[in-house]
């Protein structure tokens, strides 16, 4: 999958330190993946929250942190739509960022 944009992920991790080592880790899990639908997603990261046909949540860092993404399988293209602690994410709407 491509993933659009990794600069999001570096400028969370500049901030939280501890985040680092799990967003690169999904990087790279996720940059090497071809996933056709939301099921091979589960099966790579069972505790993501699927929101609607577009927007997934996956949980990083024992769910410390919070990351919107959303995916489309036919471009094979992950779109990074916000990263935030779990207590920040409690304040969005995660179907509209």
């Amino acid at each position: 999958m491509r993933i659009i944009a990794k600069r999001t992920l570096q400028e969370f991790w500049e901030k939280h330190s501890l985040a680092k080592q799990s967003l690169l880790s999904w990087y790279k899990t996720v940059q090497i993946a071809n996933w056709q639908n939301y099921a091979e997603i589960k099966e790579k990261f069972s505790t993501v929250s699927i929101l609607n046909t577009t927007r997934m949540v996956f949980n990083i860092g024992g769910n410390k942190y919070r990351l919107i993404c959303l995916g489309r399988f036919d471009k094979q293209i992950i779109f990074i739509r916000s990263i935030g602690t779990h207590k920040e994410y409690d304040k969005i709407n995660a179907v509209e960022v």
